[in-house]
């Protein structure tokens, strides 16, 4: 024989062999729902696919187990008030927040015990109420998929805060802050509007908020809006932007990330508001920066309404309805690095490298940014 025809006897005996030993069964393997653990694994979880309220709820759940078991939560939205137990029954509760979008969702929980897992699911009914509702009319084509009108006492969980001293960027000058300095919150809600308030501490700091929508998840394209007060004073730097989520600060870094500017003033030049774009192939330290300015008259003494539609073809900036800035896709990413999901963020610089590029007045302080509400529509 050859030695082609020698390795191709060789390999059948083999692959014989190994057929007979798929038959070799060990009888006290168990199998659980994920494939054989070695251990046996007989749990039951009650109560069956149960069904949590949007505006947040609270789930008992009875655990009856063999074994000692551990349990975790996959979703951010719901926490456990235990993460285990021992062999036998045993109870423990499932919290979850206020879903404020459009769908319901499922939290998934996992059940471990002796290599073998078991996933439970709790779907979250959604408010259809809030968005079949009459007074939030969607753009043609777009339907509401997320909103805040800022009614309640305090922010959803949808908004995580940002917490940063002065000079982090843009040699910016305020301190971000979640909760209270000297009795005085960064962020509040009050009478259905969000205040993000800018002020010195007994200190001799000055603070401020910067908040973040949906900052894991994003969406990805839409038509987006909200309706703002801007401050007043020499030094503010108000602005209502978006970041690509879940970013690569080490292989893909600012700008070649993206960003997008849909609404930033300074008080040095009131009422004068703009709308810019960020990217590897245009920014503006190199002096090609994608950006448009435009008087809206009384932007620091009314609400205004300031919008994007983006789609994966364009960008397209409104000021009350009025044409701020347009921008096409070339189809690189370069240049276009719009094709992901980013969040939203709102906040109140003071000073900094265009905050305060003429100067900063302090009489101007405390002063506040005010928000009646944030939408986000999809195409249907």
């Amino acid at each position: 024989m050859n030695k082609i025809n020698i390795l191709a006897v060789m390999f059948s005996m083999l692959a014989v062999a190994g057929c007979a030993g798929c038959n070799d069964k060990d009888e006290n393997e168990s199998v659980s729902e994920n494939g054989p653990s070695g251990v046996s694994f007989n749990i039951t979880i009650s109560p069956e696919n149960p069904t949590a309220k949007f505006e947040g709820d609270t789930i008992s759940i009875t655990v009856d187990s063999d074994s000692d078991w551990s349990v975790s939560s996959k979703s951010d939205f719901c926490t456990l008030s235990k993460k285990g137990g021992i062999k036998g029954t045993s109870d423990f509760k499932a919290t979850l927040t206020k879903n404020t979008s459009a769908e319901k969702r499922t939290a998934v929980l996992n059940f471990v015990s002796g290599g073998s897992l078991k996933e439970y699911f709790i779907t979250q009914d959604y408010d259809q109420k809030s968005f079949e509702s009459d007074d939030i009319t969607a753009p043609e084509g777009y339907k509401l998929v997320w909103h805040d009108e800022f009614d309640e006492e305090s922010l959803s969980s949808d908004w995580t805060y940002e917490v940063q001293n002065s000079g982090w960027v843009n040699n910016e000058l305020q301190n971000y802050r979640k909760g209270e300095i000297d009795g005085k919150k960064t962020v509040e809600t009050q009478n259905g509007i969000l205040n993000i308030n800018c002020f010195k501490g007994s200190d001799g700091k000055v603070y401020s908020g910067r908040i973040k929508a949906k900052e894991s998840t994003g969406w990805q394209y839409g038509y987006i809006e909200a309706r703002i007060k801007l401050p007043k004073g020499k030094g503010t730097w108000p602005a209502f932007w978006m970041m690509p989520c879940n970013v690569d600060w080490v292989n893909e870094g600012w700008p070649k990330c993206g960003e997008i500017d849909i609404m930033e003033e300074v008080g040095a030049n009131p009422n004068y508001v703009s709308s810019s774009l960020h990217a590897e192939g245009h920014v503006h330290t190199l002096g090609n920066q994608v950006t448009h300015e435009m008087l809206c008259n009384g932007a620091e003494d009314d609400f205004h309404v300031y919008t994007i539609e983006w789609t994966k073809e364009k960008i397209v900036t409104y000021v009350d309805g009025k044409l701020q800035l347009s921008y096409s896709s070339d189809g690189t990413v370069k240049n276009y690095p719009y094709d992901k999901p980013f969040y939203i963020i709102l906040n109140l610089a003071w000073g900094g490298d265009w905050g305060g590029y003429r100067g900063i007045d302090e009489k101007a302080l405390p002063t506040t940014m005010q928000v009646d509400y944030v939408r986000v529509f999809q195409k249907k």
